[in-house]
């Protein structure tokens, strides 16, 4: 029996179908053909085809290394900015619990 198709909501979907139309523009820009981005990625041609029409099954290991190499910037402009985005984070998850449990049980208070 085939695994269930895996359902993703739409924002997502559309998010992974613009990243996909982007890397397609930016090999285009650069003149690379399908064959040469997938060999500088070290995947197989139909990888980089499911990758540019928007499979979300692609790993996002590929999909971001893609981006990288036909110039999509995804956070910021250069490695500068990326670093100061990650510390900025860093900074905000220092502030949060280092773990999430849900509520055992219910604590009856209504007296």
């Amino acid at each position: 029996m085939p695994a269930p198709k895996r359902a993703y909501v739409r924002y997502t979907t559309e998010a992974i179908a613009l990243l996909a139309k982007m890397i397609r523009h930016g090999r285009k820009q650069r003149k690379m053909t399908q064959m040469e981005l997938a060999e500088r990625l070290g995947i197989a041609r139909s990888t980089l085809q499911r990758l540019e029409s928007g499979d979300p099954k692609v790993e996002v290991g590929i999909m971001f290394e893609a981006a990288a190499l036909v110039g999509v910037k995804l956070f910021d402009s250069d490695e500068q900015g990326i670093n100061r985005l990650s510390d900025r984070m860093d900074d905000r998850n220092a502030v949060l619990p280092k773990h999430v449990y849900k509520a055992r049980k219910t604590v009856f208070d209504d007296f």
